[in-house]
C-alpha cells in the first residue's frame, strides 16, 4: 500500500468533494460530514477502487455517475442500508475503512489522486503487473520525449525565421544533446 494520507488531506478532499457533487443518497452526506467531524475515523478511511474485494467498505456513488448508490460490505455481507453501515463506523472506530467515490471523470481527478490509495485486497489478476508498469513508463519517457523533440523543432524552425542566430545555436545544441543522450 502506497505511504499512509495524512488526515488534513483526507479532510480537505472530502469538503472539496461535497462542495461540488451530489450524492444519489442523502446519507451518504451524512457519513461524510461525519468523517470530517472524527478525525480518529478519518484516520482510519482508505479511498481506493474497486472497494468491494475490501474487508469493510462503501461505495457512494454522484448523480451524474451510472454506478450503485451504495453498498456496504463487511466480510462476506453485502448492504445496500447507509444506516447499517454509519452504525458499524460508529461502533467500530479503529477498524479500516475502505471507501470508493464513483463520480464523472474521477480517475482523472488530481483531487482524487491526491487522497486514493492503492486496494490491498485487489486479487492478482486484477493488478498491473510489473512487466506492465515497465512498459507503460517507457512509452511515457519515449512520448514526452518525442513531443519535446518536436516543440524544440517547431523553435529551432521560428529561430531561423526570424533570423535569430544566437536561439538557433542554443536551440540546436539541446536537440542535438538529446539525440545523443537517446542512442
Amino acid at each position: 500500500m502506497t505511504a499512509m494520507v495524512p488526515v488534513a488531506a483526507k479532510k480537505d478532499f472530502v469538503r472539496w468533494f461535497l462542495k461540488r457533487y451530489k450524492l444519489k443518497r442523502r446519507e451518504c452526506v451524512w457519513i461524510l460530514n461525519y468523517l470530517l467531524s472524527h478525525e480518529q475515523l478519518l484516520q482510519n478511511v482508505h479511498f481506493t477502487d474497486e472497494a468491494h474485494y475490501c474487508p469493510r467498505a462503501m461505495v457512494m456513488s454522484t448523480t451524474g455517475s451510472e454506478s450503485i448508490p451504495f453498498r456496504f460490505y463487511k466480510g462476506n455481507l453485502m448492504t445496500a442500508d447507509a444506516e447499517k453501515s454509519f452504525h458499524d463506523l460508529r461502533l467500530h472506530p479503529d477498524d479500516k475503512m475502505y471507501i470508493q467515490l464513483n463520480f464523472s471523470n474521477s480517475h482523472t481527478c488530481p483531487e482524487y489522486a491526491s487522497v486514493r490509495e492503492e486496494n490491498p485486497f485487489l486479487p492478482d489478476y486484477l493488478q498491473v503487473s510489473e512487466g506492465d508498469r515497465e512498459i507503460a513508463e517507457k512509452l511515457l519517457e519515449e512520448s514526452a520525449a518525442l513531443m519535446t523533440v518536436d516543440m524544440l523543432m517547431k523553435r529551432v524552425d521560428e529561430a531561423l525565421d526570424t533570423n535569430d542566430k544566437e536561439r538557433f545555436i542554443a536551440l540546436s545544441a539541446l536537440l542535438n544533446d538529446m539525440k545523443v543522450s537517446k542512442n
